[in-house]
């Protein structure tokens, strides 16, 4: 590595690492969350209820959680950007398999094994970028990856949705996967190649083992509470737009469904605070950043409780805002947390914790709505949301950051 100190703001390096970091975003998420907007379609084609309509959607996220770790190990084996390339490839691959699916066995399962190639993203992007870029921008530079991922998440939803309402859900699917293929091949021509990580170092000087990796970061209170917070808001995140659509069409704002696609584009209230919140924990802090986010989620579902659809509206921007301010803060945090060895482990416990909370609260609080109806759900995410802000509160404050912030 020599004398690398990491790309810095300007030089044609960093451009190219962030653009293509970007595209990485929008390959992965389109495909992870392709079935979310047209889950009442699916729900009508199956005959399946809300909950079990949105297992499409954990299924893919639960894959996603339990391979993310083990892609850590191949990133540290052959490297961070293999490691990435080979996984979204695989994934593409998948994904187009998905609109052949005719039994819902069969969908959950490629569902499942999508979600687990696409894990190779989330869990090397952050250690790459960390490694890759000047120390004093990574805050800045992560935000722009979660950017990326919001602009993801909103192409595989709107796409889909609106494709799908015309089409019916499989063409809906069959759609992003042709968006992904595009934005795959833009990632692969235009992420560097890095520079500040070498595939197999840690045999060679005889390093720590994986569960050594694991359990120092696992002993660490500061980053528990950072997996905490993908957790929890995430689950929380996840649940409130599985099941917005059920909650809009049905009286008493009885949206038609040809608009309910068009809530989907408050996820562009994440593309802009994701970069933003990254910004403003450079200048302020990152706990002040993270905890701000995090209230503004809670202002934002408490709004969603009156039954407007303007103040729905208003609401979702504000929780879509909050939620990836925070994620932006407390994913770009972990990495450099963490001991230098290990972390490519802190972000992929990161990203276990966070679609952990994903599949478990995407399904979980489909329950809860069955049950105590829109108010009562809304009620649980806000419950989630304030015990985030408490775990950061208690344990986040004064936290120094490890060796990771410091070059080796």
């Amino acid at each position: 590595m020599g004398d690398f100190s990491g790309h810095v703001p300007g030089s044609r390096e960093y451009r190219r690492l962030l653009i293509g970091l970007f595209f990485g975003g929008v390959a992965t998420f389109a495909q992870l969350y392709a079935t979310q907007a047209l889950l009442p379609a699916i729900a009508t084609d199956t005959g399946a209820g809300p909950a079990a309509t949105a297992l499409t959607v954990s299924a893919s996220t639960l894959g996603l959680a339990v391979a993310v770790l083990p892609w850590s190990v191949v990133a540290d084996r052959i490297g961070r950007v293999p490691a990435m390339a080979i996984g979204l490839i695989a994934a593409t691959a998948l994904g187009a398999l998905t609109p052949l699916a005719h039994d819902i066995v069969l969908l959950l399962g490629i569902r499942l094994l999508e979600g687990a190639a696409l894990g190779a993203v989330p869990a090397v992007a952050l250690a790459y970028l960390s490694e890759e870029v000047d120390r004093r921008h990574v805050a800045a530079a992560a935000g722009s990856y979660i950017a990326g991922t919001t602009v993801g998440g909103l192409s595989g939803r709107v796409v889909s949705g609106w494709v799908g309402e015309a089409a019916g859900w499989r063409w809906g699917v069959a759609s992003v996967v042709l968006v992904c293929v595009v934005a795959a091949v833009l990632f692969l021509w235009l992420v560097p190649r890095a520079r500040g990580f070498v595939p197999g170092r840690s045999r060679s000087v005889r390093g720590p083992s994986i569960l050594r990796r694991l359990a120092v970061n696992l002993r660490s209170p500061v980053q528990l509470a950072l997996y905490a917070q993908g957790f929890l808001l995430m689950g929380a995140f996840v649940a409130v737009y599985n099941y917005l659509g059920f909650h809009v069409t049905a009286p008493p704002l009885s949206i038609p469904p040809t608009l309910v696609t068009l809530l989907f584009l408050a996820y562009l209230a994440g593309t802009v605070s994701s970069p933003r919140a990254g910004a403003l924990a450079v200048r302020h802090g990152r706990l002040p950043v993270l905890l701000v986010s995090t209230g503004v989620m809670v202002g934002g579902a408490a709004l969603m409780l009156v039954p407007f659809v303007a103040a729905v509206l208003v609401g979702l921007i504000a929780f879509t805002a909050g939620f990836f301010g925070a994620h932006a803060v407390a994913s770009g945090w972990t990495p450099v947390a963490a001991e230098p060895d290990v972390r490519a482990q802190a972000s992929s416990l990161y990203y276990l914790g966070y679609y952990a909370g994903s599949s478990v609260f995407g399904w979980v609080l489909g329950v809860v709505f069955g049950a105590a109806g829109w108010a009562g759900f809304l009620g649980v995410v806000m419950m989630l949301c304030t015990v985030a802000l408490v775990v950061a509160v208690v344990a986040l404050r004064g936290a120094r950051p490890s060796a990771g912030w410091s070059r080796r």
